[in-house]
């Protein structure tokens, strides 16, 4: 025990001097209003964990950014989704900034980057200036607020990473964000975590009824366990002025007094943020949207996130001893909400074994395997899966059942189908699509290599060899054929493909290449006049649009334009 207590000092003592030697007064705010937060540091999305502070921008495009300290732009990103366009700064103290979502860059960045696309004729780029080459001081202005890229509405994406390039939590730094709220806590799991471990007469995950207490904390009705066993919780942050459910700083827990896990959310790398798959209840949160996290550490889960554990956070419930686990929510601020979980430990005989349907497929984690189902072969590379899995995989015709969304998957899998005997549309134009739930395909990159489709994935569910024939559609949204547009500051155009998707276009008036900034959320190609490019009256567009298989579409149009 002694030797316990004081490693946990030492570690405690560690992660108090590794944030006291983190500069709190270096970097200033990115933004000149008031901060109030959307998403924080960690937390929990789809596939990964959220690696900076999602800043509400007042609902609008276009709040200046500054740069909160000396340094220099080492890396600029124009995408059409993810980050959109994204912003580097590296910094002489070894950490760098990012800044996504951005509308536009300013000054000589912007000048930099569009300067670039029109040389490579192409929106989407990726430069990395030389260090001295744009260089910036804390205060001076690098950009405008936005909602570009995968943004769900206006706001900056801020992060502040470390010399190795791994996200850290930026209140850490002194960003402050007032906070006087308690954690939330919407749901307690508890888990059997062997053949013979039973939590209320269960081998299964259960639910346990969450009983709030007078001081705003819970408990609940005394659970009956043997066994190993460990807990699960879901739960969000709400900050002052926004109704956004974030993420929590902390977690720990305790057992009978002993100190099992200490999760913080401080810092990781992105090659280790997909296993929050691992670290989630994926089953619980593809049912019933529940993102119940696993406070204790399965095979497969190298998380960093727990920066301490005892047993791997597991507890082993004796048949006569009553005990009690603890666990502690708590915010950046401070503010916690603590469940209380009263155990008896309790020998209770099941004699129920569940029985294996001999028609699933198994896959070991730790091999790779091949399974070929109907016109279908499906290749699961090592550690694809984090853990055994009995799989259900059946076909019908051109369509493959590959169990359900329900299993996480860590690595690519492949999926392949022979089209030697494809008899129908120009086989150029077939992929196989990914299925939603009422059957609609998806577009999912397809390789071709003679007449073997082969498609990755990372998603459990239905797929199909589906066709694509027609061409995307476009038409004008803010001029008109033979008309004069002076007064117009862009050129707008409407494109669509009804499924497999945009892949690339091309726009010219008068046989120059013109840029075009694409709004896949809105299905809109923008150019700009400032980028002053024409100085024609009568000009003559031709805008090319190639979809994910080929089939392309011209469209033409001509109008007037007075050079203002």
């Amino acid at each position: 025990m002694k030797t316990i207590l004081a490693a946990l000092l030492l570690l405690t003592s560690l992660s108090l001097i590794a944030q006291d030697n983190l500069p709190q007064d270096y970097f200033d705010s990115p933004l000149q209003i008031p901060i109030i937060l959307s998403g924080s540091f960690g937390e929990l999305r789809s596939n990964h964990f959220h690696s900076g502070l999602d800043i509400k921008t007042q609902q609008v495009e276009g709040i200046p950014i500054y740069a909160p300290a000396d340094g220099y732009i080492s890396r600029i990103k124009v995408a059409h989704y993810g980050y959109g366009k994204a912003l580097y700064i590296n910094h002489p103290n070894g950490y760098s900034t990012v800044y996504a979502h951005l509308k536009e860059y300013a000054g000589d960045i912007e000048d930099f980057v569009k300067k670039t696309q029109y040389e490579k004729e192409t929106f989407e780029v990726e430069l990395f200036p030389e260090a001295t080459q744009l260089t910036v001081k804390k205060g001076d202005l690098i950009g405008y607020t936005g909602n570009t890229g995968s943004s769900g509405g206006p706001h900056l994406h801020y992060e502040i990473r470390d010399s190795a390039s791994r996200p850290m939590n930026p209140m850490l730094f002194g960003v402050d964000v007032p906070d006087i709220k308690n954690p939330i806590i919407t749901t307690l799991m508890a888990y059997p975590l062997e053949k013979n471990a039973i939590v209320n007469g269960s081998k299964d995950p259960i639910k346990l009824r969450l009983i709030l207490q007078k001081d705003g904390s819970y408990t609940t009705e005394k659970v009956i366990a043997n066994g190993k066993i460990g807990f699960g919780i879901n739960t969000v942050d709400q900050m002052n002025g926004a109704s956004n459910k974030n993420g929590v700083y902390q977690i720990k827990t305790n057992y009978n007094g002993e100190e099992k896990v200490d999760i913080r959310f401080e810092r990781f790398s992105f090659s280790e943020t997909r296993y929050l798959n691992r670290y989630i209840d994926y089953n619980s949160y593809k049912v019933n949207r529940d993102r119940v996290q696993k406070l204790f550490r399965e095979p497969n889960n190298p998380l960093s996130i727990f920066k301490y554990e005892n047993d791997k956070g597991i507890i082993e419930v004796e048949d006569g001893f009553s005990s009690i686990f603890n666990i502690d929510v708590i915010d950046f601020k401070g503010n916690t909400t603590s469940v209380s979980i009263p155990i008896e430990g309790k020998l209770i005989e099941i004699s129920e074994e569940k029985t294996i349907d001999e028609s699933l497929e198994f896959v070991q984690s730790d091999e790779p395997t091949t399974i070929n189902k109907g016109k279908f072969t499906i290749f699961i590379p090592k550690k694809a899966l984090y853990e055994d899995t009995y799989l259900s995989i059946t076909t019908s015709g051109d369509t493959l059942h590959f169990h359900e969304d329900v299993v996480p998957v860590h690595k690519n899998i492949s999926v392949s189908l022979n089209i030697d005997n494809y008899v129908g549309a120009d086989k150029s134009k077939l992929f196989i699509a990914r299925l939603n739930y009422r059957g609609d395909p998806y577009y999912n990159s397809t390789r071709r290599r003679g007449n073997v489709l082969t498609a990755y994935t990372r998603t459990l569910g239905d797929y199909a060899l589906v066709a694509d024939t027609t061409a995307p559609k476009m038409s004008a949204v803010n001029f008109t054929e033979g008309k004069w547009i002076s007064s117009n500051k862009t050129l707008e155009i409407k494109i669509d493909d009804d499924l497999s998707g945009i892949s690339s276009y091309r726009a010219t008036i008068n046989g120059k290449f013109i840029l075009m900034e694409y709004n896949y959320k809105k299905d809109v190609l923008t150019y700009d006049f400032d980028d002053a490019i024409i100085s024609e009256t009568e000009n003559n567009l031709k805008l090319i649009v190639t979809d994910n298989v080929g089939n392309s579409s011209t469209f033409e149009a001509q109008f007037f334009r007075k050079q203002l």
